[in-house]
């Protein structure tokens, strides 16, 4: 697991990071938020984004903060993944909230059970 857990806490922060500034300044993330009827939360969740990408970034050399940054970002894609379910998007638009779900979980059990490394 020596190797995993750091390449997915690189995926993650980057993927985040991306989505995030996505979110933020992109019109095709406002059309999504409009789309799912939320367009009142897009920039805190663009800002909740980047902020658990740099959290995420900052785990690789202060460990503790990957747990709360994590699971609030694995939190953050469980709603996701309810809010595509709600608006009765296709199993291939939800896939990917779920995988960055369930990385991001096991990110927030690693880093607690102390197998990071």
């Amino acid at each position: 697991m020596t190797r995993a857990y750091p390449a997915a806490l690189l995926l993650s922060s980057l993927v985040f990071l991306f989505y995030g500034v996505a979110c933020l300044a992109f019109d095709g993330m406002k059309r999504d938020f409009e789309r799912f009827g939320l367009s009142h939360l897009r920039v805190l969740t663009g800002m909740l984004e980047v902020l658990g990408a740099l959290g995420l970034m900052v785990g690789f050399w202060w460990p503790p903060l990957v747990i709360p940054s994590a699971g609030g970002l694995s939190l953050m894609m469980l709603l996701g993944v309810a809010t595509r379910i709600g608006v009765l998007d296709s199993l291939a638009q939800t896939l990917p909230a779920l995988v960055l779900m369930l990385l991001n979980a096991w990110l927030a059990w690693a880093a607690w059970a102390g197998r990071a490394g």
